[in-house]
């Protein structure tokens, strides 16, 4: 159903001509997001560039029953901003304002549009930084980080996006503006944790226009290497090994031999040659970092390493890092398409999980790269695939999903950082039970009671799985006649 010309006009005029897009060259930018399996063109796109336009947009959608979704930069890989067919995007990338930095608190205040990698620039003279740190931090934005709760390298011993957020201003699905949180950062704010809520909730909930994030010192020293294992189940094992010793490691990365090699041309990294390698970086007071760096070279060698690369200044810790972060753009080399996938076990699951990928690659013919912070066990296979030859991709797909199974049965989950999106809505049945999902129904209708708000995405319903046809399933208060969902 087209996008009634009343909500387009609306929407000009709030917006001006220039930032409300309909021609469908222009809405074809805004498909997809980085999963760029899932496309739908959207009604219209609106980027709004203040938090008054923001909610002036919300409201005229809510008034017309349009749905609208919420997009930042487009980097996400879960489908989470698919557009609505017949519904509008509200895109965040012209909100790019750092409104305000504040060392003595340790904190700083940014619009949604900037980018995760600026924040620590607009502190680094302070002797300050931002600790999340996604691999695509120079282009992913905070207000995406805060709807898929990102996390990055270094959340394994600094936490991910939720544990940095203060504060934010929330534009609700009838455009109301909410202030959630406290700016100071204090622990023991008063009544609900809304905020909490609302980090990670994908964009469902509302449109976060204004961010509170805080920052850290950065670290007196830092130390890291790069180790070299016959094969995955022997780095798998050095990571139980380091953190069993009572290390906490800034990171571990683990990297498979076909990701290896095209990380290793792309970035120039002095990686070794290796079944599989570790990534590990110390920070903290120089004493301290001292030691437990060499416990964990020591460590590695115990486990099996054959090699170990320690970088000798920034410029080397840079490229292997540059290596690390750039493996995802560096299997552009070796495959025309690959199927980004996400989830997370256990630790101490790793090598019976990567085992389980490898039988997965002989039954379907398709080879998986395997990247991943392996110090909290969040993985991030690789499928890779030729989408010119029919059948792969839905192979690829089909694949990616029994990984997501093998990390569910190893008491994991289904998303570590990307999110569930419209990608792995279908899957949420298997890890939640229909009470566990009635709640959180419940939960979103709170927010978002005409369902406007991102329809389709994190949460199931029959249409999108498969069930029966129809835009929804009936909330349970609707069935019972107490509440009215669009």
């Amino acid at each position: 159903m087209p996008v009634p010309t009343e909500l387009i006009e609306r929407l000009r005029a709030i917006v001006g001509a220039d930032w409300l897009l309909t021609a469908p060259t222009a809405l074809r930018a805004y498909e997809c997001d980085g999963l760029t399996g899932h496309r739908v063109q959207p009604g219209a796109v609106a980027l709004p560039a203040t938090t008054a336009e923001v909610a002036a947009c919300v409201r005229a959608c809510a008034e017309a029953g349009v749905p609208f979704v919420p997009r930042g930069a487009g980097t996400g890989l879960s489908a989470g901003a698919l557009p609505h067919p017949d519904g509008i995007v509200i895109g965040v990338a012209r909100m790019r304002s750092i409104l305000a930095v504040d060392p003595a608190n340790r904190r700083v205040v940014v619009q949604p549009g900037v980018t995760n990698l600026e924040v620590s620039g607009a502190v680094a003279r302070h002797g300050l930084y931002y600790a999340p740190d996604p691999s695509s931090q120079q282009v992913c934005t905070v207000g995406g980080n805060v709807a898929e709760n990102s996390g990055g390298a270094h959340c394994l011993k600094y936490g991910f996006t939720t544990n940095h957020v203060h504060a934010a201003t929330l534009v609700t699905s009838d455009g109301r503006v909410a202030q959630l949180g406290c700016p100071l950062g204090a622990a023991d704010v008063a009544g609900y944790d809304l905020l909490g809520v609302v980090v990670g909730s994908e964009g469902t909930l509302g449109i976060v226009t204004e961010v509170t994030l805080g920052v850290l010192p950065i670290a007196e020293r830092v130390e890291t290497l790069v180790a070299g294992f016959p094969g995955p189940e022997e780095a798998g094992g050095a990571v139980s090994a380091i953190i069993a010793a009572g290390i906490t490691p800034a990171a571990i990365e683990m990297m498979d031999r076909l990701t290896i090699e095209a990380a290793r041309d792309f970035a120039k990294a002095p990686y070794p040659d290796c079944g599989a390698l570790l990534l590990v970086e110390l920070d903290g007071p120089a004493v301290e970092v001292a030691s437990s760096f060499a416990d964990c070279e020591a460590i590695c060698r115990a486990e099996g390493a054959t090699e170990i690369v320690v970088a000798r200044d920034a410029d080397e810790r840079a490229r292997l890092w540059k290596g690390r972060k750039g493996a995802f753009p560096a299997m552009g080399k070796v495959s025309p398409s690959y199927y980004v996938q996400d989830g997370v076990i256990p630790r101490t699951r790793l090598p019976e999980v990567l085992r389980g990928i490898e039988a997965l690659e002989r039954e379907y013919g398709l080879r998986v790269g395997n990247v991943f912070h392996a110090g909290d066990g969040n993985l991030h296979p690789l499928v890779l695939y030729d989408a010119a030859v029919p059948g792969q991709a839905a192979r690829a797909s089909e694949l990616a999903g029994r990984i997501l199974d093998l990390c569910i049965e190893a008491g994991g989950s289904i998303t570590g950082e990307h999110g569930v999106g419209q990608d792995k809505v279908c899957h949420m049945p298997r890890m939640f039970d229909g009470a566990d999902l009635t709640v959180m129904d419940r939960l979103r209708a709170g927010f978002d009671p005409s369902g406007l708000c991102n329809p389709e995405k994190l949460l199931p319903t029959p249409r999108l799985c498969g069930e029966v046809p129809g835009f929804h399933r009936e909330h349970p208060l609707e069935t019972a006649g107490l509440a009215e969902r669009f």
